[in-house]
């Protein structure tokens, strides 16, 4: 690379101006840029050369290259330096002692290590920049030259560098450097160009290629080679969803945001903060091992100034980023790789290794190690890894692309170890049982030596033979050490280690049957002294998501210590309480499977197990498996009745799940009876003012409201409230549920105002205590929104509301979760009010859909739902197909909820509007006057629906030709209208215009 410095504006005053070539290695680009820039600010012109000549080129005649420039060459020299190549010894001591001693009036150096340099670099009279402040780099760099300090004005480049020696503000979980990387600068270079060039706010590229190829490395060094070019950078390690979510949420403290909220909300504030280039335009992401593109709006900033980098075997990337294809070496770094870490090979003998193992960087690390630390020559190594057979292991052990000899290599890595360092072995063995990728290795040492296997106890008391061992597998790159202390635990950070899958799964394969049991005991124990005791403490969050991966790959499920198994329900309890359903789902799943075996089917754990389950399942939709796991539960339990506190907690807690699931799935009067049950034995256990107690009125309230007994809910409600103002305080979360639950009841039994009123002050409580994001605190947004459009708020704030809160689901949840349904739905009801019919169609289809698909059909939801897609067929002007959905969702509902209810009251309005259309006058005066009657019963006279019925009534009484009744009772509803709603409400002003009124639904799961 050279890139030609513009000269300084003006020169040098009070002397001349020079020029300098500054020759970095790649290694050290931040460097040379600072270097170059500090000459420029004192007036002296610079080329920037980074500089890595081919192995075949003379060292001699490389840098006699140099000098065809002119002015002098300033050498930025380490020990990365003087192995570029690599060149030997000899060969830079004699073009040290000849070529440039001769010419030394041309050459000058800075030197940026603390390591000695060979002798012969003398002659460069280099200047030692290592550890030293910028201000002191700065005068020492022109005393060297020989240059007065004259201060002239440069012009900053958008992206300018930092003094190499200060980091970044912000600096999160970077891999340690790599001081042994080799090669890639063309694709550093490359990368670097293609995020600079990029259009603002699409600066995002993904490093794609097989494992093993070395993506997370290319990544890594990017980072610290281009560290001074950025004021943030964050590295998010994506092995695990629940990991990544929590690594990139934990930005949030470091920028200055709140991050009290749960884990959903900290990501959106940190993608929106970037997005402002808050508190800086010049940051770095970097998502390591990302595999889901489908993930991406979750976490990358649309916008701000900042650069994203991708790692992932996925090529599906290219469709959302720009893509960078990652192949192996080119065989010069091959076999400049493994001549530096093997000096004794010669050219063609690293050839050969490069060519067995076909330039994958992953099996070159290794080759080079066990050449490197061996001193093993070359033949001897290739006839080994080439005659060995491994018929034992399984053909998947390596992927299909990696060579088999790879196989061998390790076998005789691990063979070699049992022999020298048998405790590195135990070390290894240990890391096995542990899912590959970060591994918190160092928690071992926190064990006490008694409670280790007698084996193992030198764990804790032998620290040097601890040491021994973890450098000899870190020197034979098995593994890598990490570059922070793990969050669930506080050993050593160099005990905190990194193993590469492919690593992983050869070597959880070489040592299989090898006192397996020992080591997993003592990755449980180890993960039970993990566990912080407090899954719903968000400040613990990081510690789970951290444990989470190692709890399948280390068998934990199986374990029959109580000690492990309430480990992994905390782990549980951190998946629901941090929204990690699906993880979590997944995680209860494969633990029942393993504690069924062993464990009585109403034992504690399990129970326990159960609830959790259960309310994962629900959480994402799946109420149907969650109603079978707690109606199996219930009938266990009845089934070997005890007469204990104990067993009647356990009958109830399952009676109030199984509660839950029948709401969820329509059967109201059977879960209204359970839930009862579940109050009575609740007041009965604890008194009626106590925390469960409360949830369990708060649930029978919610299966009043969906049979349409909205008084008796509301009364239910208020009662909840008060206590919980008085036992739980007015800002606890459940609280907050009482006062939504207040608002939404009046909102349903037509006192609009009152019901504006309380939920206003609510959403205020709620931004205060929960935050903006999380998902109570949008379903308050989503009650506001009703609220508002029925007390009569301008149009145009609640489209754009609607539009916001939609887009804030669709992040929080997906687009198919069930509180996004129900927005979808009342989105497209207000837009076809408003004329949007187009979307509101494609928007109430959607919605209506998913419902059924969540559901099935004979669900009182998506059977209600058909009435809004009749509205707007109506609307269209498509009366015959209007009336056929209404007529359907007449008929449907009253065989599920009966006519009686107020959502078959609403399609029952809908339907008769719909006749009256068609002209089926009689029918449609049939229905409406039996609409009306049955409001007023339920409802009570006053009630909007029934008003709206009182004038869709005297429509069809007017159809008849009988207009003295029709006005009477026009009149009596345009009365009672102004009198409860106002003479402006829209339901008034439609009343004294004739309109004919209507009925959509809105869909409510509980």
């Amino acid at each position: 690379m050279v890139a030609q410095r513009e000269p300084a504006q003006g020169g040098a005053p009070g002397g001349e101006s020079e020029h300098f070539v500054v020759v970095f290695p790649g290694y050290h680009r931040g460097w040379g840029n600072w270097i170059a820039h500090r000459l420029e600010s004192h007036g002296h012109r610079t080329t920037l050369q980074r500089w890595d000549p081919d192995r075949e080129q003379p060292l001699e005649e490389a840098l006699g290259d140099l000098q065809l420039a002119t002015g002098r060459v300033l050498l930025v020299i380490s020990d990365v330096f003087l192995q570029l190549g690599p060149r030997t010894e000899a060969d830079w001591n004699a073009v040290l002692r000849g070529y440039v001693a001769e010419h030394a009036e041309r050459f000058a150096a800075v030197n940026l290590t603390n390591r000695e340099l060979l002798p012969a670099t003398a002659v460069l009279e280099p200047v030692n920049l290592w550890g030293v402040g910028e201000e002191e780099a700065e005068r020492r760099l022109l005393n060297r030259l020989g240059l007065r300090p004259r201060r002239i004005p440069v012009p900053q480049p958008g992206y300018a560098s930092r003094y190499p020696n200060d980091p970044p503000a912000i600096w999160g979980e970077v891999p340690r450097r790599n001081a042994r990387f080799t090669g890639r600068d063309v694709i550093l270079g490359d990368l670097q160009q293609r995020l600079m060039d990029a259009e603002h706010g699409a600066a995002v590229c993904s490093l794609v290629g097989t494992a093993g190829i070395g993506k997370t490395q290319i990544a890594a060094e990017y980072a610290h080679r281009f560290a001074p070019d950025y004021d943030v950078v964050w590295w998010v390690n994506c092995d695990q969803r629940n990991t990544q979510r929590d690594t990139f949420g934990s930005l949030a403290t470091e920028i200055g945001l709140d991050s009290s909220g749960e884990v959903g909300e900290r990501v959106r504030a940190v993608r929106e903060a970037l997005r402002r280039n808050e508190p800086s335009g010049r940051w770095l992401l970097i998502f390591d091992g990302w595999e889901e593109p489908e993930e991406a709006a979750t976490y990358l900033p649309q916008g701000g100034s900042g650069h994203v980098l991708i790692t992932s075997r996925n090529k599906s990337w290219r469709s959302l980023t720009d893509i960078k294809q990652i192949s192996a070496f080119r065989r010069a770094e091959s076999t400049g790789y493994l001549m530096r870490r093997a000096p004794h090979i010669t050219v063609e003998q690293a050839d050969q290794v490069a060519d067995e193992f076909q330039d994958l960087p992953l099996q070159l690390a290794q080759a080079a190690a066990w050449l490197g630390e061996e001193g093993m020559e070359v033949p001897e190594y290739l006839r080994m890894v080439r005659g060995v057979g491994l018929t034992r292991l399984e053909s998947n052990t390596m992927p299909d692309d990696y060579p088999y000899s790879s196989l061998t290599s390790w076998s005789m890595l691990l063979n070699k170890l049992r022999k020298s360092e048998p405790r590195a072995v135990e070390l290894l063995s240990l890391c096995s049982v542990f899912a590959p990728g970060r591994i918190p290795l160092g928690l071992a040492r926190g064990i006490p030596a008694a409670e280790l296997p007698e084996t193992l106890r030198w764990f804790s008391k032998d620290r040097s033979g601890w040491t021994r061992a973890l450098d000899s597998l870190v020197n034979y790159s098995v593994l890598t050490r990490e570059a922070r202390t793990p969050a669930v635990g506080d050993g050593d950070q160099s005990d905190s280690v990194h193993m590469h899958q492919v690593v992983h799964r050869v070597i959880a394969e070489l040592t299989q049957g090898r006192q397996n049991d020992i080591y997993r005991e003592t990755v449980h124990r180890l993960l039970v002294e993990a566990d912080p005791g407090t899954p719903n403490d968000s400040r613990q969050w990081g510690r789970y998501a951290e444990m989470l991966p190692h709890l399948i790959a280390s068998g934990a499920p199986s374990s029959k210590d109580r000690r492990v198994q309430e480990m992994l329900l905390n782990c549980l309890r951190y998946c629901y309480a941090s929204g990690e359903y699906t993880l979590g789902a997944e995680l209860a799943d494969s633990i029942r499977g393993d504690w069924e075996m062993f464990l009585d089917a109403v034992a504690d754990q399990l129970l326990a197990l159960t609830t959790l389950q259960g309310n994962l399942l629900r959480q994402r939709g799946r109420f149907r498996e969650a109603q079978a796991l707690d109606s199996a539960r219930l009938q266990r339990l009845r089934e070997v009745p005890r007469a204990d506190g104990a067993h009647e907690e356990a009958v109830m807690d399952a009676t109030s799940c199984l509660a839950s699931d029948l709401r969820l799935l329509g059967q109201y009067d059977e879960a209204l009876q359970l839930q009862q049950q579940v109050v009575e034995a609740s007041r009965r256990l604890y008194g009626s003012d106590e925390w469960s107690s409360l949830l369990a009125q708060h649930n029978l309230a919610v299966g009043l409201r969906l049979l349409g007994r909205y008084e008796d809910a509301y009364e239910t409600d208020l009662d909840t409230l008060r206590k919980r103002e008085q036992v739980l305080r007015a800002r606890h979360p459940n609280t907050l549920a009482s006062g939504n639950a207040c608002a939404r009841d009046l909102r349903l039994m037509g006192r609009y105002q009152e019901a504006l009123a309380r939920q206003e002050l609510g959403m205020r409580l709620h931004l205060q205590v929960l935050g903006a994001q999380h998902p109570q605190t949008l379903m308050a947004r989503h009650n506001l929104l009703l609220c508002q459009r029925r007390a009569g708020t301008p149009r145009q704030d609640i489209a754009t509301a609607m539009a916001l809160l939609l887009e804030q689901h669709e992040q929080v949840h997906n687009r198919t979760h069930y509180s996004t349904l129900s927005l979808l739905t009342d989105y497209g009801n207000f837009l076809r009010e408003h004329g949007d019919l187009a979307l509101a169609r494609e928007l109430l289809t959607e919605a209506e859909d998913a419902f059924r698909s969540l559901l099935g059909p004979a669900h009182p939801v998506p059977t209600a739902m058909q009435s809004n897609a009749g509205l707007v067929l109506q609307a269209e002007g498509e009366r015959d197909g209007a009336l056929n959905m209404f007529e359907q969702a007449l008929a449907g509902l009253t065989t599920l909820l009966g006519a009686d209810h107020p959502a078959t009251l609403g399609c029952a309005l809908n339907t008769s509007g719909g006749r009256n259309f068609s002209e089926a006058l009689e029918d449609a005066f049939e229905l409406s006057r039996d609409t009306l009657e049955r409001s007023r019963r339920v409802l009570g006279a006053d009630h909007p629906l029934t008003l709206s019925c009182m004038v869709a009534h005297a429509g069809d009484l007017r159809s008849l030709r009988r207009r003295e009744e029709a006005r009477a009772l026009e009149s009596d509803a345009l009365e009672r209208f102004t009198r409860s709603l106002g003479a402006q409400h829209q339901h008034t002003l439609a009343a004294r215009q004739r309109t004919r009124p209507y009925w959509d639904y809105e869909p409510y799961l509980g």
